[in-house]
């Protein structure tokens, strides 16, 4: 079963911690001695903000993934306990943006160019920090505990208790 991160959006506060700890697990400290306009700031979570709600959108990372599924070229995978994108197998054709039901996709600048110059763009999305120790990042700044890593002991604890709570009911 792949592991997920799960938002709270009665504790989420909109403040983007999440964002800025994401980017910072896959490009390094560096970002914070170099020229912002130097590098490009691409987190791989989203953050919707309303009037009512604020809460990061993350990759459910989906057992049988639509993306995965859409993807014309081979460059989504799963790997382990999770969903991952090989961009130098991506093509940037879209379809596992437009395929993904939760909008957690997104194209972005590869920092390479194609042979007319163009920038490359490839796919991004949550890869729960993979290589980075302790991760995902985000849970671990979230400064009101918004965001919780959901693992498949998580999972059927829940649904134990649900189903607990769904027997004595009908007493």
């Amino acid at each position: 079963m792949n592991y997920f991160v799960k938002a709270n959006p009665n504790r989420c506060i909109g403040c983007r911690t999440c964002m800025i700890s994401c980017v910072v697990a896959h490009e390094g400290k560096r970002i914070f001695e170099i020229d912002p306009d130097a590098y490009n700031f691409n987190p791989r979570l989203f953050m919707v903000k309303t009037a009512k709600v604020s809460i990061p959108i993350h990759c459910k990372q989906c057992e049988n993934p639509a993306c995965k599924a859409a993807c014309v070229p081979g460059a989504i995978s799963l790997e382990g306990t999770r969903v991952s994108v090989d961009s130098h197998k991506c093509i940037g054709c879209k379809n596992c943006v437009a395929a993904c039901p939760f909008g957690a996709m997104d194209l972005v600048e590869s920092g390479e160019l194609l042979d007319d110059g163009a920038p490359k763009m490839v796919a991004l999305k949550c890869d729960l920090c993979a290589g980075v120790a302790d991760g995902p990042s985000c849970v671990k700044v979230c400064l009101t505990e918004a965001l919780e890593l959901v693992t498949e002991n998580d999972l059927l604890a829940a649904l134990r208790e649900k189903r607990q709570i769904a027997a004595t009911a009908s007493l």
